[in-house]
């Protein structure tokens, strides 16, 4: 029912704007929408003989990244005003392997711990934030294909500035605490019950990890327990039925997110529609082992075995059915 009434409304959303404008207008807004786009060049690497093959009817898969830039500055999205990548000044302080199902009625969001001990192409064993820091995009992609055999058809990423200027630009969005909590860094104490986030208190709320019980697996859960409300409130009835706030939205998105050289505005379209089509959402993490020490690094160890089951299930379209049988699905609707 959800899912018939929120195609309904994209849909009127789409005849409203073609009734409203000309064929002239609307290449227009295309064509401004198109320029208004950052697109990273060579991020997607080009060596096929060295990735996992591309295969059709198992789904697409995007890498989602938060870079911890250290500039000052906007490094994502058109209002980016320094380089998103430059050696060593940046890592991914957020990774989300996001696997869109073929037959559109489900998107799983997989996080890879940013801290896991993994093996880098041409760099040896290291943290998988560091490969972002060594070799950008294209060496961030390459060491999560090799981990996990998953190929990566599109990369977008988003700095801190950018992911809290988003989330200003929907209004903020609300997540429910379920015990009241302090950031001793940020002095922040997030109260139990519901909080409105504005993009300042988002980017507080998902960069706590002290005083977190689980820590950084803590950390990744708040972080998609906010990817889930924004991903409510820009889908939601009121957004897709109104044409304005629909621009605003693809224009917002421009402003703050950086992609791959083969994102068109054609696939940013199509992928709303597959969004507010979906059936669901469904949140995991990639399984961990434990943590541990190498040297003076403080790193998370993933557990080899429960990373191919759920890597051979994405690989084979079935993310949803892994998730059920191993009851690894992480609440978003409550966290801490």
């Amino acid at each position: 029912m959800h899912r018939a009434l929120r195609l309904l409304l994209i849909t009127g959303t789409a005849g409203i704007l073609m009734g409203a404008c000309t064929a002239g207008t609307l290449y227009a807004f295309q064509s401004s929408l198109d320029s208004d786009i950052v697109r990273i060049p060579d991020a997607i690497p080009t060596a096929e003989a060295e990735r996992p093959p591309a295969e059709l009817g198992v789904g697409e898969n995007w890498l989602l990244v938060g870079t911890d830039t250290r500039s000052e500055r906007t490094t994502t999205g058109k209002d980016a005003r320094t380089r998103l990548w430059r050696p060593g000044e940046q890592r991914t302080d957020t990774i989300m392997l996001i696997h869109l199902a073929d037959a559109g009625n489900r998107i799983s969001v997989i996080s890879i711990p940013r801290d896991s001990w993994v093996s880098i192409p041409g760099k040896g064993k290291a943290k998988i934030n560091a490969a972002f820091s060594w070799g950008g995009p294209a060496l961030l992609i390459k060491t999560v294909e090799k981990l996990t055999g998953v190929r990566v058809d599109h990369y977008a990423a988003i700095d801190f500035q950018g992911f809290s200027a988003a989330t200003d630009a929907i209004g903020g969005v609300d997540v429910e605490v379920t015990e009241t909590v302090r950031d001793p860094l940020s002095g922040v104490t997030w109260k139990a019950g519901r909080q409105h986030l504005d993009g300042e208190k988002a980017l507080q709320f998902v960069r706590q990890r002290v005083n977190l019980p689980g820590g950084d697996l803590d950390r990744i859960k708040r972080q998609q327990a906010l990817l889930h409300s924004i991903a409510g409130k820009v889908l939601s009835a009121e957004t897709l039925a109104n044409p304005v706030k629909v621009n605003n939205l693809l224009r917002a998105l421009t402003k703050a997110i950086s992609v791959d050289s083969g994102v068109t505005p054609g696939i940013i379209r199509s992928r709303l529609f597959d969004l507010a089509g979906a059936d669901g959402f469904q949140y995991t993490t990639m399984p961990v082992r434990g943590n541990g020490m190498e040297g003076s690094q403080s790193v998370v160890y993933l557990d080899a075995r429960k990373v191919r089951a759920l890597s051979q299930a994405i690989q084979d379209d079935r993310v949803d059915d892994y998730i059920r049988e191993s009851d690894s699905a992480n609440a978003v609707d409550e966290i801490r």
